[in-house]
């Protein structure tokens, strides 16, 4: 399989630290890695630390070795990947969301859509698992048409970073990462595992580990090398035990093959199933063939007695960049998928984000948008499900700004796909009469995070109004379901909510055929409504600012939310109208639970003190003393959309300087987050490190539940700071 992007970026930081077995619970939950440092904490006592500026000695492996930020990596080698350590894995990261439902299954889905990001190689910006400063950076967020999510380098063991994982999880999309041997290199490392069963299993068992232990579910396997004879006869009992053990350690994960070695250990790629290459797919779980296919090799498959029954387990592979003799890529991607449709296959896409190398980065939404659209009538929507609440602000996971309730709460470029919210449907239709209707996001402006909603179009002469379907849901409507709209009201048109719904019995069909459903069209609450009050009371006070928020109540016994559709209608007269509408965020929740109390943040502690120094502004010769530290803490993760992380100075050296207002560091999306370089008065010194709790709805938590460590520093006796 050909990277687009196969020399290694500088500065990425390689994996050399060796691991060992662990097989404890599930998921290492950050508490028990860092349990018995946290325990020495009692919660009503300050942290004390000596400040020294040795080199920090953090697994370089998961700390940028300059700032000490948390990073993803790969393994490189067999000798890392059988002595990883299960109790020196990064707690940061672990996956932490859980995989969502969604309709249909990936079991009862006949035909579908795996992706393989290839990204220049991988491990970009993305590796940084807080986040980074990116002025426009790739990230994936057509989420409801695919199935699988293959994060795809050419480093031997690549394990997905925490983010693509979050995000696909959050969709209800599959995060597997690759396992992968190449030429004279890969046929040695094959020679050494495939030597016989025990060498095997041992590989395949920390494979399982791995994706056990980081959250992500399961392998694509890619051996292109020449394998003996010997190698050759295990391969398929090595995939066979490696997708037993997934299947029993991670319940509805997969292990899928790509096309490359034939049964007599050549390397001949085939470009489809068959005698050749069948024992593979026997063994596991699909297979991902080459690109080189052509209609004939399609027919033949169809044919093919050992497909029979498992059609939708062939995955048949598409290089958007159209290398080689191919079927369609680029922006003819669309043409190879009509074919393997047209003959039931599943289809794997190969570097889609040839639309962000390829072209102008400043039109990376408009390509990729106008990508997906052009592939819509043979991939499936994917409709997500799960109970109340159901929310999103339609962040991608970047922007130019943080916003929150319409003001900007940092004013720079980022990116973190941990805040992608769930992803709206961007569509783009022609109406009858010149008419037309786009929805796609815009990080000019938004409401929560890093982008809002474009609803726009062209209302032609005739009609009186367009409906904008911007989500395809199956999602149990509460007795009260209250609901809140927000969006910036645009000139000409009026825009009203419009929400389509089943009956009951309906609520757990899990077919493939649309269901026949019933317009909702709710009349908005008055402002003095007990439930909008209480509503305002938990957000707390915010500057609009142009925004206006809508609260409607759905009275609705036995029903499912199917749809959520913006109705555009012109004021007055006839002729085309052209209009543009900002939405800000859809919230819809159980009506009961605006009285639900908030919990508080408990058992933060301080770990992992890197101090370090450099050259404040002015005449270059006063230090600053930065800190770096681990936080972490326990609170309910269903029940929170990110934590805000703050400190203050409380005392310095100078008694007479009063306490510091509360500044605010960064958002965490777990209970850990990792202090990077804050400048801190000189020793001796107390600040306080805050952790304040968003909930899901976005609720102002009250002070007096956040999490709060004093910690105290002072400078060591035996070393000064030296530049």
């Amino acid at each position: 399989m050909e990277s687009v992007f196969t020399k290694e970026k500088k500065n990425m930081t390689s994996c050399k630290r060796k691991w060992e077995e662990t097989t404890s619970s599930k998921i290492p939950k950050t508490e028990e890695n860092s349990s018995e440092s946290c325990l020495s904490q009692p919660s009503d006592q300050s942290v004390h630390e000596v400040i020294t500026y040795e080199p920090a000695t953090l697994p370089a492996i998961h700390y940028d070795p300059d700032t000490t930020e948390p990073i993803s990596c790969s393994l490189k080698s067999l000798d890392q990947l059988l002595s990883w350590k299960r109790n020196e894995a990064s707690p940061f990261n672990v996956a932490t969301v859980p995989l969502a439902s969604r309709y249909p299954p990936l079991h009862s889905c006949p035909r579908r859509t795996l992706v393989s990001h290839d990204m220049m190689g991988g491990y970009l910006e993305d590796r940084f698992i807080q986040g980074a400063e990116v002025e426009m950076p790739y990230a994936f967020y057509h989420w409801e048409y695919i199935d699988i999510f293959n994060y795809f380098s050419h480093q031997m063991v690549t394990i997905p970073p925490a983010v693509w994982t979050n995000a696909a999880h959050k969709h209800g999309v599959l995060s597997i990462g690759t396992f992968i041997t190449e030429w004279t290199d890969g046929a040695k490392t094959c020679e050494a595992f495939l030597a016989d069963e025990e060498s095997y299993r041992a590989a395949a068992d920390k494979l399982v580990q791995i994706s056990h232990c980081y959250g992500f579910d399961g392998w694509l396997i890619n051996i292109e090398n020449v394998l003996s004879e010997t190698a050759v006869k295990n391969t398929g009992p090595f995939l066979r035990y490696l997708m037993d053990q997934m299947h029993e350690r991670v319940p509805g994960s997969v292990v899928i093959w790509y096309d490359s070695v034939l049964k007599n250990g050549s390397l001949i790629w085939q470009n489809e199933l068959n005698d050749d290459n069948r024992m593979f797919f026997d063994a596991c779980d699909g297979i991902f063939t080459n690109y080189n296919w052509t209609e004939q090799s399609l027919q033949w498959m169809k044919s093919y007695s050992s497909a029979q029954g498992r059609f939708a387990d062939i995955y048949v592979g598409v290089d958007v960049f159209a290398r080689g003799k191919v079927v369609g890529g680029k922006f003819e991607t669309n043409k190879a998928l009509e074919l393997i449709r047209k003959y039931e296959f599943s289809t794997a896409l190969f570097a889609p984000g040839w639309v962000y190398e390829c072209h102008e980065k400043a039109d990376f939404r408009q390509n990729q948008d106008k990508f997906w659209n052009l592939l819509s009538d043979f991939v499936y929507i994917h409709r997500p499900s799960s109970s109340l609440p159901f929310i999103s602000s339609f962040c991608q996971g970047f922007g130019k700004s943080m916003y929150w309730r319409g003001q900007v709460e940092m004013k720079r470029s980022w990116f973190n796909l941990h805040a992608q919210e769930i992803q709206p449907l961007y569509l783009s239709e022609n109406l009858n009469n010149g008419g037309w209707l786009r929805t796609r996001g815009c990080s000019e402006d938004a409401w929560i995070g890093g982008c809002s909603l474009m609803v726009e179009g062209m209302i032609p002469s005739g009609l009186s109004k367009v409906c904008a379907r911007i989500f395809s849901l199956h999602i149990p409507l509460a007795p009260k379901t209250f609901v809140s709209f927000v969006y910036k009201p645009p000139v000409g048109v009026n825009i009203s909510l419009e929400l389509k719904t089943i009956d009951g019995p309906l609520c757990t069909f899990d077919g493939m055929e649309e269901i026949t459903s019933s317009s909702v069209f709710p009349e908005a609450l008055a402002e003095d409504n007990q439930l909008v009050e209480q509503f305002a009371r938990n957000c707390g006070r915010w500057t609009l600012d142009g925004w206006t928020t809508r609260c409607f109540l759905l009275k609705m016994i036995g029903c499912s939310l199917r749809e959520v559709c913006i109705r555009v209608s012109r004021d007055e007269g006839d002729e085309d109208v052209s209009f543009n509408c900002r939405i800000g965020e859809i919230m819809l929740l159980d009506a009961e639970s605006l009285q639900a109390p908030l919990q508080s943040v408990e058992g933060i502690c301080v770990t992992d003190v890197v101090w370090h120094t450099g050259s404040s502004k002015g005449d270059g010769h006063t230090l600053k003393v930065l800190l770096n530290a681990t936080l972490r803490w326990q609170y309910p993760s269903q029940q929170v959309r990110h934590f805000r992380i703050h400190w203050r100075h409380l005392r310095g050296p100078d008694p007479r300087i009063p306490p510091g207002p509360l500044t605010l560091i960064g958002r965490s999306y777990s209970n850990l987050y990792r202090v990077v370089e804050v400048e801190v008065p000189a020793a001796p010194g107390l600040i306080e490190l805050v952790v304040e709790p968003v909930s899901r709805e976005g609720f102002r938590v009250p002070e007096a539940q956040w999490g709060r460590r004093t910690l105290s520093y002072s400078a060591s006796s035996s070393e000064s700071p030296s530049m």
